[in-house]
């Protein structure tokens, strides 16, 4: 398994590691993932996520270029600020799901999920052969931190000379930390407020420990998954893939109308499934592939379940049958050979 930098960190932290996308990576700490979320939704959690992958796309036309490629649109990113965007196939599903950053007039960050870096660098290479601009991969010269929670601003605004007060959602800073040069960007995957931190890899551990010595609690992949399902946000393996129509689900405002690769395939194609929240009215928890019911009648399957940490009720998402998807739609989760009762929820699962 590749390893990041932080490993070495993980593992006296007493992390325990697991195979995520090839990479070893901390699925909790000893504090475990309960305890993990919550600080997350109460104060501020550290997040190790320099297994995501990052490409820089510069030229002429790098502008032109990844506004046919993806399906949201960078040409409208002001410099220094980023967008939720997605990278289809001709099929009209997803390669993957994206963050992108521009960086300058004609210069992009692209930072994919770390199981379709090569699958993301394959595609925008085919497509950028028609126009005048570099795809380059910078995976290896990035780590990446994600500090999360509703005191990430103050604990951050701590340890560095930058007024963060101004810096709003998805917009990105250039500043030091301990001496270490750090990009600073707005953005994360919990639903919360926080902030994403590209320094060079072997800066890592010196980021990290001052984040975590002035208050920051390390949190690993358990957490990142169930706030991020809690917050109502897809993960693509789960809720998205090479099949699945963007379209149909709560995330088509990424889908711009303009001209862009495999729209034929996607713009005409019927919703006969969508992508649904579900919240058990009954006792239970849904799991990835358990099926769906309405009236003893399969009509789709469970993508990605959980017990909430801070609710404690059991919520999913689902993909079922387009005639089933209306909020409120009462349906039953097959759990150990039980149709359990639940019910049609429009995410997220808090707040």
């Amino acid at each position: 398994m590749k390893r990041t930098p932080l490993y070495d960190t993980h593992i006296a932290l007493g992390g325990r590691m697991v195979d995520f996308a090839g990479w070893a990576m901390p699925v909790h700490y000893p504090s475990g993932i309960q305890q993990e979320h919550i600080a997350v939704r109460s104060d501020v959690g550290i997040f190790d996520v320099s297994h995501m992958g990052e490409i820089r796309v510069l030229g002429e036309d790098a502008t032109a270029f990844l506004r046919f490629a993806t399906l949201n649109d960078p040409g409208r990113l002001k410099l220094g600020r980023g967008q939720y965007n997605m990278l289809p196939n001709d099929r009209g599903g997803l390669i993957d799901d994206l963050y992108v950053y521009r960086e300058k007039d004609d210069e992009y960050l692209v930072v994919a999920n770390a199981a379709n870096v090569d699958a993301v660098l394959a595609q925008l290479r085919a497509v950028a052969e028609a126009y005048r601009c570099h795809v380059v991969d910078e995976s290896a010269t990035w780590a990446l931190l994600a500090l999360q929670g509703p005191g990430s601003a103050l604990l951050l605004g701590r340890v560095i000379q930058d007024d963060l007060t101004q810096l709003r959602k998805n917009a990105t800073l250039t500043t030091t930390l301990s001496g270490c040069p750090v990009r600073v960007s707005r953005t994360g995957y919990t639903g919360e407020d926080g902030f994403e931190l590209f320094c060079h890899p072997n800066d890592a551990a010196i980021v990290w420990d001052v984040l975590t010595d002035a208050g920051a609690l390390p949190c690993g992949l358990g957490a990142r998954d169930t706030l991020r399902l809690e917050a109502g946000f897809p993960l693509y393996g789960h809720e998205l893939d090479a099949t699945t129509n963007p379209l149909c689900t709560e995330f088509d405002w990424v889908v711009k109308d303009k001209p862009f690769f495999g729209r034929d395939a996607m713009w005409g194609a019927a919703c006969e499934r969508r992508l649904v929240g579900l919240r058990m009215t009954d006792r239970g928890i849904p799991r990835q592939g358990y099926q769906v019911f309405r009236e003893g009648v399969p009509i789709g399957n469970v993508t990605s379940g959980t017990l909430s940490p801070l609710t404690r009720e059991s919520i999913a998402f689902a993909w079922i049958d387009a005639s089933a998807a209306d909020e409120g739609t009462e349906i039953a989760v097959e759990i150990r050979g039980q149709q359990v009762g639940a019910t049609v929820v429009k995410p997220p699962f808090f707040g």
